[in-house]
């Protein structure tokens, strides 16, 4: 298990799986295969029936986590794993971003599924990978490709989005104030040079930050920019749509949330079914929803988890189960 830690330590892994009340013989979904922790436990819960799990994630790097042992027993069945996840005849690795989910499954034949997974948060691995340029700790080329075979990273953005934009996309991803300050700097640095490195990026903004927020708000810039190169939130709610489509009455969508922005959408899906939050009612008004929460309050990681594992910090988990329908 020694590359899985290394390339991304689950969070809440015990509370994620267990809320989706995974069924022997399931079809289920983790969208955000990563390091494989999760996408591990849930198959070691599905049963040697005709479960499967699908496992997507658009990252090439993710895809050498298919090679890491499965570990030398099965909790539930008390029988000798398969060597590695890709060995697993339960297992599907879908090379893909989750935003083409509904065709993935349509191409597999899948109409319905009984639960998904997804942990939206950034890998360790993504951070702690210098030429990804997804850090302000390091000075490296400034890409942030989730897909490094995608078309326009983070350097791209920066030089070519005019003022207006990049000002929109500091203040809508990063929730920072002085969001057009920032632009003009962007964009007065590049008109001297081009802004290729992180180091470069720093430079330009550097000197409107106050030393006692300088990471904070370096963190909330850099977010921002990933947010805008990925297309994250946009394939967010795609992902979200197609789950409320796929998943069958009584499968379950458990989400673990890491900032604001994602968290207000996934919650105003599971409450009521569309992106913007927007509660439709019947003739006699009775809300009309597809989902029913499992859990009102969200779920955070223990103290002991947030010790080990200070990216647990931020982590939030949604969970809710699809209604009967009456129709």
């Amino acid at each position: 298990m020694e590359e899985t830690t290394a390339y991304h330590v689950p969070v809440l892994l015990s509370e994620s799986i267990d809320g989706l009340c995974v069924k022997p013989g399931g079809i289920y979904v983790d969208v955000t295969f990563g390091g494989g922790g999760h996408s591990r436990e849930l198959l070691r819960r599905l049963g040697t029936g005709k479960g499967h799990l699908y496992g997507f994630d658009q990252d090439q790097d993710a895809e050498k986590n298919l090679m890491s042992p499965m570990g030398a027993t099965d909790g539930e069945r008390g029988e000798k794993s398969a060597s590695t996840i890709a060995d697993d005849a339960r297992f599907t690795f879908v090379r893909s971003n989750f935003r083409y989910l509904k065709n993935w499954m349509r191409y597999y034949g899948v109409p319905q599924i009984d639960g998904l997974l997804a942990d939206l948060g950034v890998s360790s691995h993504h951070f702690d990978d210098a030429e990804r340029g997804f850090s302000f700790r390091f000075n490296a080329p400034l890409d942030m490709r989730m897909n490094k075979r995608a078309g326009q990273n983070a350097a791209d953005v920066l030089n070519k989005a005019d003022e207006a934009r990049l000002a929109d996309i500091f203040y809508l991803y990063g929730e920072l104030k002085q969001s057009r300050r920032i632009a003009a700097a962007v964009v007065k640095a590049r008109q001297q040079s081009p802004i290729v490195t992180t180091q470069d990026f720093l430079n330009a903004v550097a000197p409107l930050f106050q030393r006692e927020r300088e990471k904070k708000d370096m963190a909330k810039l850099f977010q921002a920019l990933r947010i805008e190169v990925n297309h994250e939130m946009e394939a967010l709610r795609e992902m979200l749509l197609a789950a409320t489509e796929l998943i069958r009455p009584g499968g379950r969508l458990a989400v673990i949330t890491y900032h604001s922005l994602e968290d207000r959408i996934v919650k105003n899906v599971m409450r009521t079914g569309n992106v913007e939050g927007k509660m439709k009612q019947d003739f006699f008004g009775r809300v009309q929803t597809p989902f029913e929460l499992v859990n009102n309050k969200v779920i955070v990681p223990s103290a002991e988890e947030q010790a080990a594992n200070p990216r647990s910090r931020s982590a939030k988990l949604r969970i809710a189960e699809k209604k009967e329908s009456k129709i």
